[in-house]
């Protein structure tokens, strides 16, 4: 990792993870500071966003910051042929750091190579997101008092989503437990079942969506299958609607259960579980401010004086 960057979720230690986790819930109860006075961050978004982009502006803002760059490819010199690393070059003349989300796998990892300025990986392809594993695990963190311990169920698309393969390698450090709720095209890449098998992670897969396994679960981590992702779109249209969370089906979970999501959501969440208690999705969403805080101030060496 150079200059600081924040690539993968990987790339902090256990102390980190938990240190980072107390920056946020600091920033919770303190959001507005002057910890970025003078400084001028990029946000770089070759592919579109609400939460991440919005989140982070809005983390730079409540720190003092300023805000420069661009939410659609299609306005910056890369719709004229201008590769990434000539992009990432002359934009770090002007910022002290450089959030970016792009389509391509290894695209953060690439940048932070040659970058003069941190890199924040805001999501590379079906890679990884590590600032929504953060807020992730704020949350999971917030409503069950632990990370420890934990079964997680993760349901949908877990062959494209960069959420649940950043949360599953964070998880590690806190001896989880995993269900794999998905149909055969969307199950999780065998990259990861190794990594669960190499560090003594338990985990099940399923292509039910049973309420059984609902029942046994603290985090039940629902996902949207990503069109985006997909080349053949019937394929999508053909998986697209496999697995619906209504709230009938949560009558026997546990009272601790808490449902996230990283949102957009689309059909896989009814509206009726909005009303649940246990439906967390749109308060993590603002965890992620708190979170990206956190992050921000970590990459660019600044205390957080708790």
């Amino acid at each position: 990792m150079k200059n600081n960057s924040l690539v993968s979720i990987y790339d902090y230690s256990k102390e980190e993870l938990l240190e980072l986790l107390e920056d946020a819930r600091h920033f919770e109860e303190n959001p507005n500071q002057d910890l970025l006075a003078g400084k001028v961050v990029a946000t770089l978004f070759f592919e579109p966003s609400t939460r991440t982009r919005l989140s982070f502006e809005t983390a730079i803002n409540r720190l003092g910051g300023r805000v420069i760059g661009f939410s659609d490819a299609a306005t910056s010199s890369s719709s004229k042929g201008e590769t990434l690393h000539d992009t990432i070059m002359m934009v770090s003349n002007y910022a002290d750091l450089i959030i970016m989300r792009h389509y391509l796998e290894g695209a953060a990892r690439y940048a932070s190579e040659f970058s003069p300025v941190p890199i924040v990986n805001a999501g590379d392809g079906a890679n990884q997101h590590p600032s929504q594993t953060m807020l992730d695990l704020y949350s999971i963190y917030k409503t069950q008092g632990t990370l420890d311990n934990l079964t997680i169920t993760m349901v949908g698309d877990l062959k494209y989503g960069r959420t649940v393969h950043s949360l599953l390698m964070a998880m590690y450090y806190f001896k989880p437990r995993f269900n794999f709720v998905a149909c055969n095209e969307l199950q999780m890449p065998v990259e990861y079942k190794n990594f669960c098998d190499k560090h003594g992670i338990e985990y099940h897969e399923y292509t039910d969506f049973s309420e059984e396994v609902i029942n046994e679960t603290d985090i039940l981590y629902m996902t949207r299958v990503q069109r985006e992702r997909f080349t053949d779109l019937m394929e999508y249209e053909r998986v697209k609607n496999l697995y619906t969370l209504r709230n009938s089906m949560l009558a026997g979970s546990k009272d601790n259960l808490r449902i996230l999501h990283p949102l957009p959501r689309v059909n896989e969440i009814a509206y009726d579980v909005d009303s649940n208690p246990k439906a967390y999705y749109f308060k993590q969403a603002q965890n992620g401010l708190y979170a990206r805080q956190a992050i921000i101030c970590k990459v660019l060496g600044i205390k957080v004086n708790r």
